[in-house]
C-alpha cells in the first residue's frame, strides 16, 4: 500500500501545478509603435522648447530686466518655460505618432485576417487608415488630409511593391537552387556510371 501511495504521489504533483501560459506578440506589434513614440518625443522635444523660447521672447521683449538679479530670474523664468515646453509637446507628438503607428499594425492586422483576397492589399488599406488617423490626431484641414490619404496610398503600395519583388526574389532563388541540385545530381549519375565503365573495362582486361 506504501509503495502505491508513493507511486501515485508525483502523479497528483504534476497534476496539481497551474499550467503555464505563453502569449507570443509579433514584434512588429510594439517595434513599430516603439520607434513612432521615440522619434515623436524627439521632434516634440525640439519643437516645443523652441516654440517655447520663441514665446516668452516675444511676451517679454518690452520689459528687459535691468540688473543682474532681473536677469537672473529672467533666465530661470525662461528656462523653466522652454523644458516644460519641450516636455508637454514631446507627450503630445509621442501620443499622435504612437497613435498612428499602432492603427497601421491594427489596420494591417484585420485586413490580414479578412481572407487572402484582402490580404494582398492589406499595406494598401494600413497606409489608407493610417493617414485618415493621422489627420483626426492632427487635426489638419481638407487639402492636408487628402495629400495625406494620397501619401499613405503611396506608402502602402511602395511597401506591398517592395514584398511582391521579395516573394518573386525569393521564388526565382528557390527554382535555381533546385535547378542546381539537379544539375549536380546529374552530374553524379553521370561520374558514377563513368567509374563503373572504367571498372568494367579494368575487369574485362584483367579476365
Amino acid at each position: 500500500m506504501s509503495a502505491l501511495s508513493s507511486g501515485a504521489a508525483p502523479d497528483d504533483e504534476s497534476s496539481n501545478k497551474p499550467q503555464q501560459i505563453h502569449i507570443h506578440i509579433p514584434p512588429r506589434f510594439y517595434l513599430l509603435p516603439g520607434t513612432a513614440i521615440i522619434l515623436g518625443t524627439t521632434i516634440g522635444l525640439f519643437r516645443g522648447s523652441r516654440r517655447a523660447s520663441l514665446r516668452f521672447l516675444a511676451e517679454n521683449v518690452h520689459r528687459p530686466p535691468t540688473t543682474v538679479q532681473g536677469w537672473y530670474l529672467y533666465q530661470k523664468t525662461k528656462n523653466y518655460r522652454v523644458i516644460l515646453g519641450g516636455l508637454k509637446e514631446a507627450g503630445a507628438d509621442a501620443l499622435r505618432l504612437g497613435t498612428s503607428a499602432a492603427a497601421w499594425v491594427c489596420f494591417e492586422e484585420g485586413a490580414a485576417r479578412l481572407g487572402e483576397d484582402v490580404a494582398n492589399f492589406k499595406e494598401v488599406i494600413a497606409g489608407l487608415g493610417t493617414s485618415v488617423v493621422f489627420s483626426l490626431a492632427y487635426r489638419l484641414p481638407r487639402k492636408a488630409a487628402g495629400r495625406a490619404a494620397i501619401l499613405g496610398l503611396m506608402i502602402g503600395g511602395s511597401l506591398r511593391g517592395l514584398q511582391w519583388a521579395q516573394a518573386q526574389l525569393r521564388v526565382n532563388a528557390i527554382e535555381r537552387a533546385e535547378s542546381l541540385e539537379s544539375a549536380v545530381a546529374e552530374g553524379r549519375a553521370e561520374t558514377l556510371e563513368g567509374i563503373q565503365e572504367g571498372t568494367e573495362a579494368v575487369t574485362g582486361r584483367r579476365a
